[in-house]
């Protein structure tokens, strides 16, 4: 009993820390395998409208993520992976409480799609809005350290999370190095709008499709 105590957990003891925690740094890197895998899969149903590539995904991501908030995260594969490919990183501890709620919601997004579109075998604006959102999920994990749906956790428990990913849940000044300047957002919104500008002046000389530089294709078609 103590032994299935031990296997079926969620979070590690740490010492110094006084709830269980996870290793931030291995969150991300799983985020960012399963953000690569997700995004490659639409991106097959976009341009080829082949979804097998897809259904496999959906069910690697529902698999992987019912390890983690039912049996232990660390025998997750995309974690241990993850904890692999950062494994001379310095951890960086956050919360598992908070984590185990965002990941019961992947669960809930997980789960409607496999229904939807493994078991149903169908594809709707449910389906496609649901695979956005998850992938808006895991960039945000993986590229910022941003936790989108630790956000709630507060909202639903109405009780502050306890170490958060960048100390974002402690209430400091920003350091110098922090702030943005007016200057440094009207760069932004100055770059936002020549984006706009190229794309109206240039996007019908752009849509031309390349030639073929050297022959190459006519050659191998030859």
């Amino acid at each position: 009993m103590k032994k299935t105590s031990k296997v079926i957990q969620f979070g590690e003891n740490v010492e110094g820390y006084s709830i269980p925690v996870l290793n931030e740094r291995e969150i991300r890197a799983a985020a960012g395998l399963l953000f690569l895998m997700m995004f490659i899969s639409i991106m097959v149903v976009i341009l080829k409208g082949d979804f097998l590539l897809l259904k496999y995904a959906i069910v690697i991501f529902l698999t992987d993520i019912l390890i983690r908030v039912l049996i232990n995260p660390k025998y997750a594969p995309t974690l241990i992976l993850g904890r692999l490919i950062v494994r001379n990183q310095t951890p960086e501890y956050v919360g598992a409480q908070q984590k185990k709620f965002a990941w019961i919601i992947g669960i809930v997004l997980a789960v409607t799609m496999f229904i939807l579109q493994v078991v149903v075998n169908s594809f709707s604006p449910i389906t496609g809005l649901i695979c956005m959102i998850c992938l808006i999920f895991l960039f945000f994990e993986s590229a910022f350290g941003i936790c989108i749906g630790c956000k709630f956790y507060s909202w639903f428990y109405k009780e502050k999370a306890q170490y958060c990913p960048g100390e974002v849940c402690d209430v400091k000044s920003k350091q110098d190095i922090q702030k943005t300047s007016w200057m440094q957002l009207m760069i932004v919104i100055t770059f936002i709008a020549f984006i706009v500008l190229v794309v109206f002046i240039f996007n019908d000389t752009l849509l031309v499709k390349p030639y073929d530089l050297f022959g190459l294709e006519n050659a191998a078609q030859s």
